[in-house]
């Protein structure tokens, strides 16, 4: 796939735990902008990953899109940054069954994730919220409490649903596994972890699946943009500010960087990290041919 070498590998994420990092693309076919900001915000470490990919499939152009949240360290999220959408675009049935395909690799990178920490005395645990471009079709998969949420004929819909351990269905789950939720300044699995689904997090595993929950839309002239973020954005922001906020905000790097800004200026406690996907279908037929 020679001809889109020029856009693999977009976000070459460096860890820089000093100061705010940015960037954007195009994808080569024209139908989608992207952009990403990503800083430490208030805390000393930088535990939150992103990855944003432009890939060949089987001669379709792929877009990939995540936001990983790590937990107990960096070391989780930053093994599903490297590993999960390539296990994904390896799968044998990643175009003719996306959805089982994106299952399956969320649960390999898991389980290879886990097999990885053997060795480590410390559990690490990651959250996942990410976006797959195949065609006409937007897939976005969760597990924990990065969130998604697209900008449909103006209007701000979450497409994801945060993974926490007092939802009805989420405590009876853990309940059944034989483990327990209660409250320890927030609701936590085991009085430890503040989300229910995660990657990692060997010793709750049993409790804590990495089973994501996929939501597929259809990309046509009423979807305008999605936003993948972490909680240190949601924690002071909400889907119908974050959408009104980026809305009149063309280039999606600026976008991104806007809401990284505005979450630290209302006193995120967490590091903030942002991808904007913006879809250039609504844009007219002047936007197809401009270069890539």
């Amino acid at each position: 796939m020679g001809y889109i070498s020029s856009v693999l590998s977009s976000s070459s994420q460096v860890h820089v735990d000093d100061g705010p990092v940015s960037g954007g693309g195009l994808s080569h076919n024209g139908k989608f902008s992207y952009g990403y900001a990503s800083s430490p915000g208030k805390r000393s470490s930088m535990e939150d990953f992103y990855e944003t990919r432009i890939d060949g499939v089987e001669g379709e152009i792929v877009g990939l899109f995540g936001v990983f949240d790590g937990h107990g360290g960096a070391r989780a999220a930053e093994y599903v940054k490297q590993n999960l959408f390539s296990n994904l675009i390896r799968h044998p049935k990643f175009i003719s069954d996306t959805k089982s395909a994106i299952a399956d690799a969320y649960k390999h990178t898991d389980s290879e994730f886990l097999k990885s920490e053997n060795n480590q005395n410390r559990d690490a645990g990651s959250t996942a919220s990410t976006a797959i471009l195949v065609g006409d079709r937007l897939l976005v998969a969760n597990v924990g409490d990065s969130r998604a949420v697209i900008c449909r004929g103006g209007n701000a819909i979450a497409v994801s649903r945060d993974h926490k351990p007092d939802q009805t269905d989420e405590r009876q789950r853990i309940e059944d596994a034989g483990g327990f939720v209660m409250w320890a300044g927030t609701w936590r699995v085991g009085g430890v972890l503040a989300v229910s689904r995660a990657f990692g997090d060997r010793l709750l595993k049993q409790y804590v699946v990495a089973d994501p929950e996929i939501q597929e839309e259809k990309i046509d002239s009423s979807l305008e943009f999605l936003i993948l973020a972490s909680d240190g954005l949601w924690d002071v922001v909400t889907n119908e500010e974050a959408v009104a906020m980026i809305k009149p905000i063309p280039d999606p790097e600026e976008a991104a960087k806007r809401l990284m800004q505005e979450a630290y200026q209302r006193g995120s406690a967490d590091n903030i990290t942002c991808v904007v996907v913006r879809f250039l279908a609504n844009q007219g037929g002047s936007s197809l041919s401009s270069p890539a």
